[in-house]
């Protein structure tokens, strides 16, 4: 009878634990996706009614020619299509570093994995070392050695450093090291070189590693500021973190646009996670489990 009651009381409190913390995280997701609805509902409206108190989550008429302002459709003057060209931009830049250092890391990683060479841990352990080092402290050197190359003011300033990622070098190598070693020499006893191992047997079984390490690149590239607000001075150049600052200084008053900008520059980072979220937690945890 005590162990029925006792059993009981562990079910009880096993459920009321589990309540609690299932309030508790959908509380949490809550306030944190509240001012992305907020942002919607705002880019939909009129500016009086944007700081209406209490809020209209849900508004009695939608007002789509915030979005037409932001992309200035109809616009005449060329530089009013700077939000548009900015887009161009950033999906340009984020698209090459995300080929460049997807290849760049898929080869890095393969070699620091699977082939055997003098010094291999110790040039790994020194490029990981440079992990260390904060970006903030690389921008004037950078911006020095692009001033020598003549390339400041041009978009290499972003692309260049882009090409190579070392938390990408990272992954891969540790995802390539859980793939045995066998599949290798069987490889090489049919006579197939380093290229063809790597093309034909590697790189199909990392595929959904590299797949969320392409969707990290590009969210990366996609929200940067810092290098673009140092390298960048023509309006034709921005990236969109740099255009939409610059249109909320021109339109600070006008909240529904601003909210509307903010929202155009949420669709691409959405649609590459709604696409890859499949591949970003098994690509990112089986690429940091050494097998």
């Amino acid at each position: 009878m005590k162990s029925a009651k006792r059993y009981n009381r562990e079910i009880v409190k096993r459920t009321v634990t589990k309540v609690f913390f299932t309030v508790l995280i959908g509380a949490v997701a809550i306030s944190m996706i509240t001012p992305f609805l907020w942002m919607l509902s705002a880019s939909m409206k009129l500016p009086l009614d944007v700081m209406k108190l209490p809020i209209e989550w849900i508004p009695k008429y939608f007002y789509p020619d915030n979005y037409k302002k932001v992309w200035n459709v109809g616009g005449l003057a060329p530089r009013d299509y700077h939000f548009a060209l900015a887009y161009w931009n950033s999906i340009k830049i984020a698209v090459i570093n995300l080929i460049g250092s997807v290849l760049t890391s898929t080869l890095a990683g393969y070699a620091f994995a699977k082939i055997k060479f003098r010094g291999n841990q110790a040039l790994f352990l020194l490029y990981l070392a440079t992990m260390m080092i904060p970006s903030q402290v690389t921008l004037i050197p950078k911006f020095v050695m692009f001033n020598k190359m003549g390339l400041t003011g041009t978009h290499l300033t972003l692309i260049l450093p882009g090409l190579i990622t070392i938390t990408g070098t990272f992954l891969m190598r540790q995802y390539f090291m859980q793939i045995p070693d066998e599949l290798r020499e069987s490889a090489r006893v049919d006579g197939a070189n380093e290229y063809v191992i790597w093309a034909r047997i590697m790189v199909p079984i990392a595929k959904p590693s590299m797949a969320s390490l392409a969707m990290v690149v590009f969210l990366w590239n996609w929200n940067s500021y810092l290098e673009p607000l140092v390298f960048l001075s023509d309006w034709r150049l921005y990236t969109i973190p740099i255009a939409l600052t610059n249109f909320i200084e021109e339109s600070v008053t006008e909240y529904n646009l601003v909210m509307a900008a903010a929202a155009s520059a949420l669709i691409p980072a959405f649609l590459v996670f709604i696409f890859g979220q499949k591949f970003l937690v098994k690509g990112l945890v089986s690429g940091a489990v050494k097998g």
